[in-house]
């Protein structure tokens, strides 16, 4: 399983800070993923309608949008896939996703469960009770 990138000998707050970035990283994918998978496949079906006229202004705005989101895409998911520390070949699969249809749901789906929800649940965060002090038992 993967580990996030939390580091246990620092303090509460820079262990809440990363947690917190790894959520954030975790959320911008996610968006990032459904967003390009359903813009590829507005594409795929303007593309196939295309064939029936001759408007091929639409297939090219979309295709340029299309790119457009791509590369945020991988700007977002990169970063994801080296704090999860995650293989080769899942990160490949990651990266390549946004370019095949209907891909970056099956993609997401099968890395949420395998290394993000599993990385999330291992993320533990630290923080002050009402009083001020750590709770002894979740001090290591």
């Amino acid at each position: 399983m993967a580990r996030p990138a939390i580091d246990r000998d620092r303090g509460p707050r820079d262990n809440a800070k990363q947690a917190a970035r790894l959520r954030l990283n975790v959320t911008l994918y996610r968006v990032m993923a459904y967003v390009t998978g359903v813009i590829l496949i507005v594409l795929c079906v303007f593309a196939i309608a295309q064939a029936f006229t001759n408007d091929e202004a639409i297939v090219n705005a979309i295709g340029t949008v299309h790119g457009l989101l791509y590369i945020v895409y991988l700007i977002v998911s990169y970063p994801l896939t080296r704090r999860l520390r995650l293989p080769v070949w899942p990160t490949v699969a990651v990266l390549l996703a946004g370019t095949i249809p209907v891909m970056t749901f099956v993609v997401e789906r099968r890395i949420s469960h395998r290394y993000i929800e599993p990385a999330l649940a291992d993320v533990s965060v630290r923080l002050p009770d009402r009083h001020g002090m750590f709770s002894p038992s979740i001090q290591r």
